[in-house]
């Protein structure tokens, strides 16, 4: 499986609109009109006008000149912000994305009870990255929103996690708890959480995946080294969903397999009424293209 086929799949669900949150970045453009040239969205751009427009003309004319392109002017940034949420909330867009505002600015709107995306599920971030030399997608969660979850967000994370699994047809994902070691420890509260899931897991209370935990990263990702250690579990060595303990671990993990193993990525913020495309400044204009496509496969 390759992100170059989510692009192909993001296309064949009809139109599906995208609301931009201060949209005045040349980054986020570039990848707006990318996403256009792709036939992926119509997108509504919220921000300053005149910037926006100016962007636009200067590096992506025919972008400018779409009729899947609608500037929408906003004073500040956050007035975008709130702006593009309604847009979600009264589905006029079906995917909202985060331009040129803290990220903190963008959630305050989502989370705003009057006019936000809230649904009272747990909020987390959901990466999936093609690994050169890896047959199949790895999906990480939680490298970004969650900072030390307790057992029932991490049953929320996961969920999360099945849901954007599911919705780019891995249909019943197999997912490891990832910690230290793989006997648990009641000096380790992430294996003793991995177990738990698991039971969770098995009595129903986690649907539509297999998990089995506690593993570590090399025993979850590779069926040499799982045999080499004795493990025998459907997850072990071929896991499709690496839930990480703590967002340092998830962080860690996410820019290794960035920056040492050459992988791509798209990612979402799930849980909220809509996919949430949140990328940063350093995520390249493929990964933000990546990023829509994997939204727009999520969004109801």
């Amino acid at each position: 499986m390759t992100l170059d086929s989510l692009l192909t799949k993001a296309t064949q669900y009809g139109e599906k609109t995208v609301a931009v949150a201060a949209a005045e970045d040349e980054e986020v453009l570039e990848a707006v009109a990318e996403a256009i040239k792709l036939n992926l969205a119509s997108f509504l751009l919220f921000g300053d006008e005149e910037k926006i427009s100016k962007i636009l003309n200067q590096k992506h004319s025919k972008a400018a000149k779409s009729p899947k392109v609608k500037i929408v002017h906003a004073e500040t940034a956050a007035h975008a912000a709130e702006l593009s949420v309604r847009a979600v909330k009264e589905q006029k867009a079906n995917v909202l994305m985060k331009g040129n505002i803290p990220t903190a600015g963008i959630l305050k709107a989502v989370l705003n009870k009057e006019f936000g995306l809230r649904t009272g599920n747990v909020l987390s971030h959901v990466a999936v990255f093609e690994v050169p030399g890896f047959e199949k997608f790895t999906i990480v969660t939680d490298a970004a929103m969650n900072i030390a979850p307790d057992l029932n967000q991490k049953a929320q994370i996961l969920k999360n996690a099945v849901h954007i699994a599911n919705s780019i047809g891995i249909e019943n994902p197999l997912a490891a708890p990832i910690a230290a070691v793989e006997a648990v420890n009641p000096a380790m509260q992430a294996t003793l959480d991995a177990a738990a899931l698991t039971l969770m897991n098995q009595r129903g209370q986690i649907k539509d995946c297999i998990v089995d935990g506690p593993l570590a990263l090399d025993n979850a990702i590779s069926i040499e080294a799982a045999d080499h250690k004795g493990i025998k579990s459907e997850v072990a060595g071929q896991a499709d969903i690496l839930l990480v303990p703590t967002i340092e671990v998830g962080n860690a993990l996410y820019k290794s397999l960035v920056y040492f193993a050459k992988a791509k990525v798209g990612a979402v913020i799930a849980g909220a009424k809509a996919p949430i495309v949140l990328t940063s400044r350093a995520d390249t204009a493929e990964s933000k293209v990546y990023s829509l496509a994997l939204a727009i496969c999520s969004a109801k």
